[in-house]
């Protein structure tokens, strides 16, 4: 029966709102991120609200002018109903002649029919505003038709002749504005039955293209450029500020695999990371005297127990009755046993090296080498190496795979051995071919001096000691229950990276 999975983890709000997001591991890396939408989203508003307010004010800049555009034309209007009938196409074509005016004037026999371009929010705007001055200045029974016209679909006279096909002094001045070709405004007003009054002319600047231009250049590079300096000085900020957590980082690893001499962390930075600094150096000095204290503890009771111990054996060969003796030799052995396995399992976890690069294949090819053929006659096998060398106590790591292989030999005749290494962790699965654990007991198989069996031979020690092991390498040693049968024990050995 195989263990229950695990639940996965709850994920972090941000990941569960953001998760298109990629977050970062590192306090650097996170800063910035959140540094970078912070200002990404404020500039971003910021640039919404000063954009608004920029559209309304050129809309209303675009609507004066087209309103005194409009009274020019009602001017122009006035002047030409002014002159009599005879005199108006001499007048206009004078004009012509001397490279004419801002407008494009002619009169037509009827309205020219063209393509219109379709209405935005700003033709719309304009288009209502010189309807609304040509109506008061001329009354609502004059026919009037305001339009915005492509310069490439544009007509002017009766014939309907297109721009490119008049001379250029004629109305390329007033209507082109090279290489931009803006919407032209054509005006068409009924003067008298048969006669319409044209009146085509562009936007003065700069309202020429009348399109709403999106955020600036300037505006853009603003944001880039404040942007970059504020993400470089938070960078250099939290740099600055998360060499003191490296350092401690280290130490505390250090510390926790044992290592044979810890020196105290430089206390800097902010005055949070020196109190974090400060409070780790006392605690340093607190274990180191601990551990100090507890090796001169078990070493006066190795010494103080086996005198006592030896002098009762001495004494029980001087009884006369051989059952209270062997009663008395099995109680001793027993209690020698006991003070051997403790003294064992202090000796084996407790182990003074200095942290180094392990090459754990070297190891595992060292502890299965005696049971390759011939002489083990192929009871251990290998699949799978290690990538890289591993951060840790060469002689605890042997131990503590020694001890896996050892006991999937005395328990279950075979070993197979599977290494999974990546840039995250190494795990070595230890399979034998034994009965297996019972499930109620795959924790308590660790506890120090428990055996399924009496008939067992050993302390009981080897899966705790490798367990212990484990733990001060930061890792873990988990038992399950093949399906197929046999155990399989699992060593995960956590890489740290700097």
């Amino acid at each position: 029966m195989l263990p229950s999975p695990t639940p996965a983890p709850a994920k972090p709000w941000y990941q569960r709102w953001f998760g298109w997001v990629p977050v970062p591991r590192s306090l650097l890396g996170r800063m910035l991120l959140l540094t970078l939408l912070s200002v990404l989203m404020a500039q971003g508003l910021s640039s919404v609200i000063w954009l608004s307010q920029l559209r309304a004010t050129q809309l209303e800049g675009l609507v004066t002018s087209a309103r005194s555009l409009a009274h020019s034309m009602s001017a122009s209007v006035s002047y030409l109903r002014s002159l009599p009938l005879a005199y108006r196409p001499l007048v206009l074509d004078q004009l012509r002649s001397m490279g004419g005016t801002r407008f494009v004037v002619t009169l037509n026999d009827k309205p020219l029919d063209m393509q219109v371009l379709p209405l935005t929010p700003r033709k719309s705007a304009v288009l209502e505003s010189v309807h609304e001055v040509l109506r008061d200045a001329m009354g609502n029974d004059v026919d009037i038709l305001v339009t915005f016209v492509s310069p490439d679909d544009l007509r002017i006279f009766n014939g309907g002749l297109k721009l490119d096909e008049l001379p250029r002094s004629w109305a390329h001045y007033a209507l082109t504005l090279e290489p931009v070709k803006p919407p032209v405004l054509v005006t068409q007003i009924q003067m008298a039955p048969g006669e319409w009054l044209y009146i085509a002319s562009l936007l003065p600047e700069p309202y020429t293209s009348l399109e709403e231009e999106g955020l600036p250049a300037q505006q853009v590079w603003f944001i880039v450029l404040t942007s970059s300096f504020l993400l470089l000085f938070i960078g250099v900020l939290v740099h600055w500020q998360s060499r003191p957590l490296k350092r401690l980082a280290r130490a505390a690893r250090d510390m926790s695999l044992g290592a044979a001499e810890v020196r105290p962390v430089a206390e800097g930075g902010g005055s949070e990371v020196v109190e974090v600094g400060r409070a780790f150096n006392a605690m340093r000095e607190r274990i180191s005297r601990y551990l100090i204290e507890r090796s001169q503890l078990f070493s006066a009771i190795s010494h103080d127990l086996r005198t006592p111990i030896t002098r009762l054996r001495l004494r029980v060969e001087l009884l006369d009755d051989e059952k209270v003796q062997a009663k008395f030799s099995r109680d001793l052995d027993d209690l020698e046993m006991l003070v051997k396995g403790a003294l064992q399992c202090v000796k084996d976890t407790d182990i003074h090296e200095n942290i180094e690069p392990v090459d754990l294949n070297l190891a595992l090819d060292c502890l299965i080498e005696p049971y390759l053929p011939p002489q083990g006659n192929g009871r251990v096998s290998l699949h799978g190496r290690a990538l890289a060398a591993y951060a840790g106590k060469p002689l605890a790591l042997r131990r503590c795979m020694g001890n896996l292989i050892d006991n999937a030999l005395k328990y279950g005749t075979r070993a197979h051995l599977h290494i999974e290494d990546n840039d995250s962790a190494f795990i070595l699965h230890v399979d034998d071919e034994g009965p297996g654990v019972p499930e109620q007991r795959l924790e308590q198989v660790f506890e120090p001096h428990f055996r399924l069996s009496g008939k067992q031979q050993g302390y009981g020690l080897g899966l705790g000691i490798a367990r212990n092991i484990a733990h001060s390498h930061g890792g873990e040693v988990t038992l399950q229950n093949l399906r197929e049968g046999g155990l399989r024990v699992t060593l995960y050995l956590p890489r740290f990276s700097d």
